[in-house]
């Protein structure tokens, strides 16, 4: 084989390589918890999609009080929170990304919130976990109520 040839065969051998690697890593994030948008269940609970429910700047509309299910709540996937209502008129914000292994929570119904990856769950009014293996609480996040309107600080 000439060493052009050869030079060749190993810039093919590498392209494929390269190519495989990528597609390997893309299929790794999405199996990982990567956000679909979709909330893969059945119960009260709503995934808000970019530009949906306001705008993402500070302060800006993120939902509407009404929008939030009593003993439930919503994820606002860009946003990366999770807004609950355990009590009438009692409205709490957390990460949305679980303190497991950083999947984003999908579902939050009868008070609790859940992680589709290793089923952890927390506590829709605390953010304390309740099962799985997740054993730290899910972040605070900060969130003003103005009338009907739920702003993310």
């Amino acid at each position: 084989m000439s060493a052009t040839q050869e030079h060749r065969s190993l810039l093919g051998r590498r392209t494929v390589v390269a190519a495989v690697g990528a597609a390997g890593a893309a299929a790794a994030l999405t199996a990982c918890g990567g956000s679909d948008g979709s909330n893969g269940s059945g119960g009260s609970d709503s995934v808000q999609q970019p530009g949906s429910g306001g705008e993402q700047q500070g302060g800006a509309v993120l939902a509407a009080t009404a929008d939030i299910p009593e003993g439930g709540g919503v994820v606002f996937a860009a946003q990366k929170v999770v807004v609950t209502q355990p009590k009438p008129g009692e409205f709490k914000a957390f990460s949305s990304t679980c303190t497991h292994q950083g999947c984003a929570v999908k579902d939050v119904s009868a008070g609790m919130i859940t992680c589709p990856c290793h089923n952890s769950t927390f506590d829709a009014a605390t953010g304390s976990p309740t099962g799985g293996p997740a054993t730290q609480p899910l972040p605070a996040r900060e969130i003003t109520v103005e009338g009907d309107a739920i702003r993310l600080a």
